[in-house]
């Protein structure tokens, strides 16, 4: 395979045209056949459908519960649980700050009284993790992790086939419990909530899956709240003449790893860049174990744009709105700063991208498919909730002539004599004096 087919070069307005949606048509039927299925018989269909797909062998442990999490961190190599508690820790500390970030409000409302909010942490989180091709303990932490800094009082983790690392990173976080089923089933337990485990019905749903999990989390909008709908992965570089075409290149291979779907956009106001991104990845992909998906997702999915200048680089990566947004520039942070729409962005030639996959901080279940132009990356505020509240002392004649005002302007008169109560006097036949 040639270089030029590795990496090859399109006009500007290709990037963000040829987009496909979130959610798979036939993934979604079949999907909701499972979900009506589980739907219908709880745990009894979960398990039929996770041993007719494969995700479970027969009399497989299906639950762990957490006392089994906990000996699974603790039965793990050393140096590995240390691992895991690192990056758990560095996890922890970024959400343990946005969670400070937010505060109750109570403030004054003029003379009519107070009102204000509280945040308030959900209460039963569902937590995917995949666990096909490569598992992800990375996942759990992610996920799991944030979901008790939020303050979430049950915490339950779904993931396929999990190997010793993924069960000793659900412990690690804490989980209540594991599911070792996958696909629309583990999504449709956790939606439906199975009694007999201790798993209620989650209040929110989150993590990064296949296109059969990103089907049911579809489905699942009609019964409680997701993350995100996610696609395959993605990263757009923004390079200039200063980039490293290794750099380059690696980050693109690291993220063409992943999935053949996967996607790796390289924008450079600098020409030469692109041939010399091309010579890296050829050298690169000849002693990779992973090369066979990495060189396919390459070929079928990474693209080039030569652009006059940053400005226009940005353009193009605002509308693509990638998952992953590199930038490797002479003056990243000024770069960084003028970009508007990005799941996660990674500042200057040190930063790379696999650095946030891996725990540096902030999380990595990030919106794809262009929906960074519209929500943001999974954090504390996936699992928390603002509820307002109002307090109306008796100095509040001018709210209550408003209220009723504007419940004649829209024709429900019992809006206007509720409020109009507040002000004294009948307002209703037969009314209080």
């Amino acid at each position: 395979m040639s270089g030029t087919e590795l990496l090859r070069v399109v006009e500007p307005g290709m990037l963000a045209r040829n987009r496909q949606g979130a959610v798979d048509v036939d993934a979604l039927t079949v999907a909701a056949r499972i979900f009506d299925d589980v739907r219908s018989r709880g745990w009894a269909g979960a398990l039929a459908h996770a041993t007719s797909l494969g995700d479970l062998a027969s009399g497989a442990k299906a639950i762990y519960m957490g006392g089994d999490l906990v000996a699974a961190a603790n039965a793990v190599p050393a140096d590995q649980r240390q691992l895991l508690e690192r990056v758990a820790g560095r996890i922890r500390s970024f959400a343990g700050q946005q969670r400070r970030s937010l505060v109750d409000l109570d403030t004054n409302i003029g003379s009519a009284g107070r009102a204000g909010h509280r945040v308030m942490p959900l209460e039963v989180a569902g937590c995917y993790a995949p666990g096909g091709r490569f598992p992800l303990p990375s996942s759990v932490l992610m996920t799991a992790v944030t979901a008790r800094e939020a303050g979430v009082r049950s915490v339950w983790v779904a993931s396929p086939k999990p190997d010793a690392m993924t069960l000793a990173a659900a412990g690690i976080a804490g989980a209540d419990g594991l599911i070792a089923i996958g696909g629309a089933q583990a999504i449709a337990a956790m939606v439906f909530g199975v009694p007999e485990l201790g798993l209620s019905p989650c209040d929110v749903i989150v993590g990064p899956g296949n296109k059969y999990v990103t089907a049911a989390k579809h489905l699942a909008t009609r019964y409680t709240c997701i993350d995100m709908l996610a696609g395959p992965s993605e990263v757009l570089v923004i390079a200039d003449d200063t980039a490293r075409p290794d750099l380059v290149a690696a980050d693109l291979i690291a993220q063409a790893e992943h999935d053949p779907d996967a996607s790796a956009l390289l924008v450079t106001t600098h020409a030469p860049l692109v041939d010399q991104v091309r010579a890296c990845l050829a050298t690169m992909l000849s002693d990779l174990p992973t090369a066979a998906i990495a060189r396919q997702s390459l070929s079928d999915n990474a693209r080039a744009v030569v652009v006059a200048n940053l400005e226009q680089a940005i353009r193009v990566s605002d509308s693509v709105a990638p998952e992953h947004l590199e930038i490797m520039t002479r003056e990243p942070r000024e770069v960084a700063r003028l970009c508007r729409n990005y799941g996660g962005i990674f500042i200057g030639p040190a930063s790379a991208e696999v650095l946030g996959d891996y725990g540096a901080g902030p999380n990595h279940v990030l919106p794809t498919g262009g929906l960074a132009r519209s929500v943001g990356g999974l954090s504390v505020l996936n699992f928390l909730k603002v509820q307002t509240w109002l307090e109306c002392g008796q100095d509040s004649g001018e709210l209550c002539r408003d209220a009723a005002a504007m419940g004649r302007v829209e024709g429900l008169e019992a809006h206007s004599r509720a409020a109009e109560l507040r002000l004294g006097g009948p307002t209703v036949p037969g009314g209080l004096a």
